[in-house]
């Protein structure tokens, strides 16, 4: 049976590729990118994208009223994906701009990774991390047909640390221990970029698609 899929549309995402990866594994379902809250109200599922500079994406959301629609549609059940800096917005706080309150729907902070960024033998990391990095899975429908240490595509200078171990439900490292997949219940998000993450990044998008939350 068809669904309506949202993604939301707040001026800060990286819409085209995030909509176009998801036709691709749905192609028989809706694929909506639309910034009118009742449209993502009645959709089946939400995703939640985001690019750039967290002070401007939080600025927009708010203004938009993004923040309370996020929060409503996570409560409603329904299943909710967010994506790079949409996961970093779901949290209580991010050092980017000086210091950001963010949605505060999942506990935790958002960091920078420093500078100078050293790995274990003491070799300069460059920020932001951007490019392929393995991902450690923690046991989650959404790795369905995702090995183990399969790599996924980033683009951050800031890393998630929630405050719960137990929503943790994927790992990368880069210079410090990065918290790259939350999951609660019907929320799930990650720090990496799925649609351009190839085979491993679609079968994520598809586990979404048919995601029993």
């Amino acid at each position: 049976m068809a669904q309506t899929i949202a993604v939301v549309d707040y001026g800060m995402g990286n819409l085209h590729s995030v909509s176009s990866a998801l036709a691709h594994v749905a192609p028989d379902d809706q694929i909506l990118v639309t910034a009118d809250p009742t449209q993502v109200q009645a959709a089946d599922r939400v995703v939640f994208p985001g690019v750039g500079a967290i002070r401007d994406c939080m600025a927009e959301i708010r203004r938009l009223g993004f923040d309370v629609l996020v929060r409503s549609e996570v409560a409603s059940g329904k299943p909710v994906l967010g994506v790079c800096v949409g996961m970093q917005a779901l949290m209580n706080h991010s050092e980017e701009n000086g210091g950001v309150d963010c949605i505060g729907l999942v506990d935790g902070e958002v960091k920078f990774f420093g500078e100078p960024l050293l790995d274990a033998g003491g070799q300069r990391l460059k920020v932001p991390h951007m490019g392929w990095n393995q991902v450690a899975q923690t046991e989650h429908p959404l790795w369905a047909g995702i090995e183990n240490m399969s790599r996924f595509y980033f683009v951050h200078s800031y890393y998630v640390q929630a405050a719960d171990p137990t929503l943790v439900v994927g790992h990368t490292h880069y210079g410090v221990d990065c918290h790259v997949a939350l999951a609660r219940d019907n929320l799930f998000a990650v720090q990496f970029h799925p649609e351009k993450s190839h085979t491993a990044g679609l079968q994520l998008l598809k586990n979404f698609v048919n995601w029993r939350a």
